[in-house]
């Protein structure tokens, strides 16, 4: 059996750095994050003189927009995650710490090409964007990554950018394989100088959702007071927590439905009712703010995933936390005012089945057309 490989290419302006990567997205486990692994292939000149060639994987965090950026202010953080000499390679790489498609790479490449492998810490953030307004110009905020290679003297060294080459690349997460408890809670309410109290119930169909999916949310409402509830909305949430900032935390509608469909829901009566919310991107296209996974060109784009952390307190100071939340609002009136219930959610990517293949070396092949150059901003 025979397998062809996608793989990234990359030149530099003079074409003289070339860098091959087998994958754009690279998996974040809580556990440990998927090595960034790839060859670059280097021109027989610069291999001759003995030219200095750095490898770097750099996060880019933006705060702020491009354009208000006056007076010398600067709304990007720049972080260096590794940095390695590739060439003259420090020592010669062994055989069994090499990927089977960077052996492939390097037989089909020549003498003239060099394995390279990263490691990205356990805590970098995962890559998000804040969808810029329509008419916003310029690199919208959040989270990017993305491999440098150049030549210098120095990995301090910004070299020229004719002989400089960067490939966009994703850190992201998937969905975990199993469920966690079904989502449920009981806000009850009770009025001053009046008898009795409000009882509100909700509960989700479960806890995990893929993008795209519907949530169903139960709604129980029991009416022990003496007011009169007139009316019901359900909404979906998308909370961002832009850690830099002390009050950096934002909170976006992203779904929502109202109804008075069973209202009014008079003193002594119940009320059973199952409401559908469906967050989509769709519905909000050219809305600032709303948080998206970071995407590289040509790619589809989704609503952020929600961000699995280790622990609460273990965040990133230059990441972005995204979550989830439905929240269930009761109307009572001007002079009753309102009973609200909130329910967390987590809405993620599926892990892709095929992601993972269990292949020898004599069934990798490389396909010299699915070779294709992926243009991204230098």
């Amino acid at each position: 059996m025979v397998v062809n490989f996608k793989v990234y290419k990359k030149c530099s302006p003079n074409g003289k750095v070339t860098i091959y990567l087998g994958r754009r997205d690279f998996v974040d486990y809580l556990s440990g994050v998927e090595s960034i692994d790839g060859v670059v292939l280097l021109d027989k000149d610069y291999v001759e003189c003995g030219r200095r060639v750095w490898g770097q994987v750099v996060c880019s965090f933006r705060y702020g927009r491009e354009e208000d950026e006056v007076m010398g202010l600067n709304f990007q953080k720049d972080l260096y995650l590794a940095s390695e000499q590739l060439h003259p390679p420090p020592k010669e790489p062994e055989a069994s710490g090499l990927t089977k498609l960077q052996e492939r790479l390097l037989k089909k490449l020549g003498p003239c090409a060099f394995p390279f492998t990263f490691g990205l810490p356990q805590g970098a953030p995962s890559s998000v964007t804040l969808q810029p307004g329509p008419e916003e110009t310029g690199e919208p905020c959040g989270v990017s990554y993305y491999v440098k290679i150049f030549a210098g003297e120095s990995d301090s060294d910004d070299g020229h950018k004719r002989s400089t080459v960067t490939l966009g690349i994703r850190k992201v997460q998937f969905a975990p394989t199993k469920q966690g408890r079904q989502p449920c809670t009981v806000v009850t309410k009770d009025f001053l100088l009046s008898p009795g109290e409000l009882e509100l119930e909700v509960t989700l169909d479960k806890q995990l959702y893929h993008h795209g999916e519907r949530i169903t949310v139960n709604v129980s409402v029991r009416n022990k007071s003496n007011k009169v509830v007139k009316k019901m909305k359900a909404l979906v949430q998308q909370g961002i927590d832009v850690v830099i900032f002390q009050n950096g935390q934002f909170r976006t509608v992203i779904d929502a439905v109202e109804t008075q469909d069973g209202c009014p829901v008079n003193p002594g009566s119940t009320l059973q009712k199952v409401l559908y919310l469906q967050p989509r991107l769709e519905n909000n296209k050219n809305r600032r703010g709303v948080a998206l996974d970071g995407h590289l060109k040509r790619d589809e784009v989704n609503l952020a995933s929600s961000t699995l952390l280790t622990s609460p307190d273990v965040r990133d100071s230059f990441g972005i936390v995204v979550s989830y939340a439905v929240k269930v609002k009761l109307y009572l009136g001007a002079l009753g005012g309102e009973l609200s219930a909130e329910l967390p959610f987590i809405l993620m990517l599926p892990n892709p089945s095929d992601r993972i293949k269990v292949m020898t070396a004599e069934s990798v092949a490389i396909d010299e057309e699915n070779i294709g150059d992926d243009i991204v901003k230098s």
